[in-house]
């Protein structure tokens, strides 16, 4: 196996920034306490392709629902990787649990976006059969996978990024 990632939490400035902005009616107080509380991104074993992503909050989505959750988690990793986040099986499998985008993708560079590379999930509960998706704080909702990627031979991109969602086409 190749070492090349490390998973860090977000300033706690920058995770109140966050939440705040996402969940405004949070008191300032809660937001310390759900931050301590964040846990870093693990495999469950060591046949584990996935690091399970928990979630910071309790959470409970009807179908058609969705959330977007501050994870308060970044990610430095080696150019030529990325990280790619799906929900985790267990959740797609019973609630049609779903990241909005399909995939989330980590780029190497969002590390350094003027958000501190801030990794953010939006789910939502597709499901058919009526079923409410139902997550408690400190449970996995998320898993990440990093994969080595390849670039064309005449590639000459040269920009830079600083931002995040979108921010690569602006």
């Amino acid at each position: 196996m190749k070492r090349i990632a490390k998973f860090e939490k977000v300033t706690l400035e920058q995770f109140k920034k966050d939440w705040i902005d996402t969940f405004p009616e949070t008191a300032t107080e809660e937001v310390a306490n759900i931050y301590e509380a964040i846990e870093l991104p693990r495999r469950a074993t060591k046949g584990s392709a996935g690091y399970d992503f928990n979630s910071p909050l309790d959470f409970s989505l009807s179908p058609r629902e969705g959330i977007k959750i501050p994870t308060g988690i970044r990610v430095s990793m080696e150019e030529g990787w990325v990280l790619k986040c799906y929900p985790r099986s267990g959740l797609g499998f019973k609630f049609r649990l779903q990241m909005n985008n399909t995939v989330g993708i980590i780029d190497s560079d969002y590390y350094y976006s003027d958000n501190e590379g801030h990794i953010f999930a939006k789910v939502t509960n597709d499901s058919n059969e009526g079923k409410v998706a139902e997550v408690k704080a400190g449970s996995g909702f998320m898993q990440g996978i990093f994969v080595e990627y390849g670039i064309t031979v005449d590639d000459a991109c040269e920009e830079e990024r600083n931002g995040g969602f979108g921010s690569t086409t602006k």
